[in-house]
């Protein structure tokens, strides 16, 4: 069983790696690959040694391959200002994933409101 103070400081590390990647994204990367990109989460590996880091990329399929592409291509970069940015030893290896969750949601969410639609019709129809 891991101890509670080391996942709320892998926590805290994670948030805080969230934040610096964010900030070097929406600002600091010149890549043209990279488009409308959040950073949705950091999830630090047990050891300490990796994270993944979850994004968010507005834009089709074309772009989000494109944006990851950018990202991955940034990663020693972004690397070398975290350790300078957060002042820590060694930089986790990073790792960039496709965070499609909002899509999810939003797909969900119009489906749910397709059927509540569809049902409006056939309840007034049957109170007369």
């Amino acid at each position: 069983m891991e101890k509670r103070g080391l996942r709320h400081h892998r926590g805290r590390v994670g948030e805080a790696l969230r934040e610096e990647i964010e900030t070097l994204v929406e600002g600091e990367l010149a890549d043209p690959r990279i488009g409308l990109v959040s950073v949705t989460s950091v999830h630090v590996a047990d050891d300490g040694r990796s994270a993944e880091v979850w994004v968010n990329v507005e834009g089709d399929d074309t772009e989000a391959d494109r944006s990851i592409e950018g990202l991955e291509a940034a990663r020693e970069y972004i690397r070398h200002e975290l350790v300078e940015r957060l002042k820590i030893r060694r930089a986790p290896e990073l790792y960039f994933r496709l965070d499609r969750a909002e899509q999810a949601k939003a797909r969900v969410e119009e489906l749910l409101e397709r059927e509540k639609r569809r049902r409006k019709p056939r309840k007034e129809s049957s109170g007369d």
